[in-house]
């Protein structure tokens, strides 16, 4: 199994920029979030929520992978991964996440494991044009936000929805639940513009 390397979101984020040799005021005015808030990301003083991340991945129309993962894919098709060895925090109270697959262009998709505590309730501003998510629920029970009603899902039950809307997620329970969350591209994304 190939070891994961060390995710370095700051890294990453400044060399997409630079590759595209866009200032920090056009990745601002392009992804939605402020120049004070990239700069202190490139320079890690800042670790971004996953809302941040996907403002400035949708923003610099790239998939959240080239963000998370230096080399989004092993180039190979048999491929194993461990969502524990892959699992890690954000700085969003109340989710872990685990990029099981990142990216590739062949396959045109990302797939996450979250794991969201009690009460965890997040709402994600729209994806690129033609994403789609694919949501199946692994273990307790949550609520999609999907055109603007919150649909209820249980262990074993899946939802497919445009992701190029307005949508969320939410833990009512008390105990945690944890999804499977394939993002589908309907356009390969390109690390550069």
């Amino acid at each position: 199994m190939k070891p994961v390397s060390p995710v370095d979101t700051p890294k990453l984020l400044k060399s997409i920029r630079s590759d595209r040799g866009w200032s920090l005021d056009q990745t601002a005015a392009r992804t939605g979030v402020s120049k004070a808030m990239l700069g202190q990301i490139e320079r890690g003083e800042s670790a971004p929520t996953i809302a941040t991340l996907w403002k400035i991945a949708t923003g610099l129309g790239v998939p959240m992978t080239a963000l998370l993962e230096a080399d989004g894919g092993s180039g190979d098709v048999l491929l194993m991964r461990d969502a524990a060895d892959l699992r890690v925090r954000p700085s969003q109270e109340g989710m872990q996440r685990a990029l099981v697959f990142p990216y590739e262009a062949r396959f045109g998709f990302e797939l996450y494991e979250l794991t969201f505590a009690p009460g965890f309730e997040s709402i994600s501003e729209p994806h690129d044009t033609g994403v789609v998510e694919h949501v199946t629920v692994q273990h307790g029970e949550v609520e999609l936000l999907v055109e603007e009603e919150w649909r209820p899902l249980k262990q074993g039950q899946s939802l497919r929805f445009p992701a190029d809307r307005r949508h969320g997620y939410r833990n009512r329970t008390g105990e945690e639940a944890v999804v499977m969350d394939l993002i589908h591209y309907r356009f390969a994304p390109s690390p550069k513009a």
